[in-house]
């Protein structure tokens, strides 16, 4: 969305969630089995305005520990400092072990377990989000969110980095991760510095996965039920396809 940011997103992300929960179901408080229909219930309460927690101020809260300035992140002292946290908690980060999987890791255990009702997770670092401009108050961090409801994601959206140069550090960033093994790491796109070197002007991007919300306001717990062209393959690959059935049958 052109000439918005990450505010104007998320005020229009929770009008649009909570107006469409109420309109299918007359109500913001909805039932939810999450392990089925025989499973225990769950309600969920879409009622604005939505919870918004800093990702970084809340791991302290929860782990009573101070974290080294987000301006420092990209340090070999902040990875040991967020590699001892997990391994003091138990929580098990499969190499490679860049800072971002260890944070990744650490918001999962201790922030997105929490999140049953709708709850804009906030101010995401820069290590983890490559795409998002940095915070115009914060250094090291950015303007980002992430909407989650019943511990999933169901929507990401930021400020959109419309500044080349800061763009291209970051894809380098992203590029040196992949080179350690992290596959979810990014390449260096040329293409989109270039496009950007043209001019972008402030905007707000946006993405919402419609499965698994569907899911919950259809009081599904499995995502293959709401999927509109599911990936299906036939119970037998070698079977043969009815029409070649029909053409041996025809010419025997």
């Amino acid at each position: 969305m052109a000439y918005a940011d990450h505010h104007d997103i998320m005020e229009i992300t929770e009008q649009m969630v909570s107006g469409m929960v109420r309109a299918i179901h007359g109500t913001y408080k909805i039932k939810y089995h999450p392990e089925g229909a025989e499973g225990p219930v769950q309600e969920i309460d879409f009622t604005p305005p939505f919870k918004r927690v800093s990702m970084i101020t809340t791991l302290e809260e929860k782990l009573k520990v101070q974290f080294p300035p987000a301006s420092e992140f990209a340090s070999a002292k902040t990875n040991e400092f967020l590699s001892q946290l997990c391994a003091n908690h138990n929580v098990e980060c499969p190499a490679p072990r860049t800072t971002a999987r260890l944070l990744d890791k650490l918001v999962g255990e201790f922030v997105e377990e929490y999140c049953i009702n709708p709850t804009f997770i906030c101010d995401h670092p820069q290590i983890m989000s490559p795409l998002a401009k940095y915070h115009r108050g914060v250094p090291g961090l950015t303007e980002r969110f992430e909407l989650f409801v019943m511990k999933k994601e169901i929507c990401n959206a930021y400020t959109e980095l419309n500044d080349p140069v800061v763009q291209r550090e970051r894809f380098e960033q992203q590029a040196n991760d992949k080179a350690a093994g992290d596959d979810e790491a990014q390449l260096v796109d040329e293409n989109f510095c270039t496009a950007l070197e043209y001019g972008l002007p402030p905007t707000g991007g946006w993405g919402m996965g419609i499965d698994r919300l569907t899911m919950f306001l259809t009081d599904s717990n499995n995502i293959k039920e709401v999927l509109l062209f599911p990936a299906m393959k036939p119970d037998n690959p070698n079977r043969a396809h009815p029409a070649e059935v029909n053409n041996i049958e025809e010419n025997s």
